[in-house]
């Protein structure tokens, strides 16, 4: 072996375990300096106090993501799913396809931000929704449009194309190839693109802070109320000082804890349908 040849493994080798060494060390600190808050009040109180965290728990800032993270799969995820469908089996023009694939790279590209800000603009203020969770859960929908729709897509092409063919070739239906074949053959990766998704979704404070997460409220009961979030009240915790980092800790704890046990649950489910497809 050529000593370039070596070098670029060594660097190649070297770089996963920087990487994973650093992701373990976060991990770990955070876990380790949030268990020591985790309490069944903590998890199931509102905040309490003059100064926000020094008293009660984060339990409706945990409903209120569960419910912008969820309407943000609506109203990202069903548009992201229709256009990779579009594009991979129904879309026959190039100059089509060019444009849905450069309409996906635009919008993800627009920082969080902005999208925060034009949902404020026009749903906040011009349509008069006002701060709501309907108004910050289109700013993260369209946020997670396109992250959903290029894993879609790439689920929906890495279907074997003789199948397809198979199908069309029986006289079936191209509803019905897509009901009996490609949709059983990826329902694995759509799930977990879904559920990676809620996560960014959930994840993501920028576009939540004018649009629809307050300091202090009640667990949501409507889409047109104003919640708590767990990325914006970790946010606030910070920005206050040390007295605060105590029940920082333990959010951050716990919003990575979530983010975690769905990211390896959303693997695991994808591969025991791609491998029970397999045995079928």
């Amino acid at each position: 072996m050529h000593l370039r040849e070596k070098l670029a493994k060594l660097w190649a080798y070297g770089s996963m375990a920087l990487v994973a060494a650093v992701i373990i060390f976060l991990f770990g600190y955070i876990f380790q300096e949030g268990c020591q808050t985790l309490t069944w009040e903590f998890l199931t109180q509102p905040p309490g106090g003059t100064v926000l965290g020094s008293t009660g728990g984060i339990g409706p800032a945990i409903a209120g993501s569960l419910w912008f993270a969820g309407m943000a799969l609506v109203i990202g995820g069903i548009p992201a799913i229709a256009c990779a469908v579009y594009a991979v089996y129904f879309c026959r023009k190039k100059g089509v396809f060019r444009l849905i694939r450069g309409v996906m790279q635009s919008i993800s590209g627009i920082p969080s931000i902005v999208l925060g800000l034009f949902a404020y603009s026009l749903f906040v203020r011009i349509l008069g929704l006002g701060r709501c969770i309907l108004s910050g859960s289109i700013g993260l929908g369209v946020m997670i449009l396109p992250f959903m729709e290029v894993r879609a897509e790439k689920a929906f092409l890495e279907v074997p194309k003789s199948m397809v063919d198979s199908s069309y070739a029986l006289g079936c239906s191209r509803f019905y190839t897509f009901q009996k074949i490609i949709l059983p053959y990826c329902k694995g990766e759509l799930i977990s693109a879904v559920i990676l998704g809620g996560c960014y979704a959930m994840g993501a404070t920028a576009p939540l802070m004018f649009t629809g997460a307050v300091a202090y409220a009640k667990s949501p009961t409507s889409i047109m109320e104003p919640a708590m979030a767990l990325p914006m009240h970790l946010y606030l915790l910070v920005s206050q000082g040390q007295a605060s980092m105590p029940a920082a800790y333990g959010t951050a704890c716990v919003m990575m804890g979530i983010i975690f046990v769905s990211n390896l649950a959303a693997t695991q489910y994808a591969r025991r349908c791609r491998a029970k497809w397999h045995q079928s």
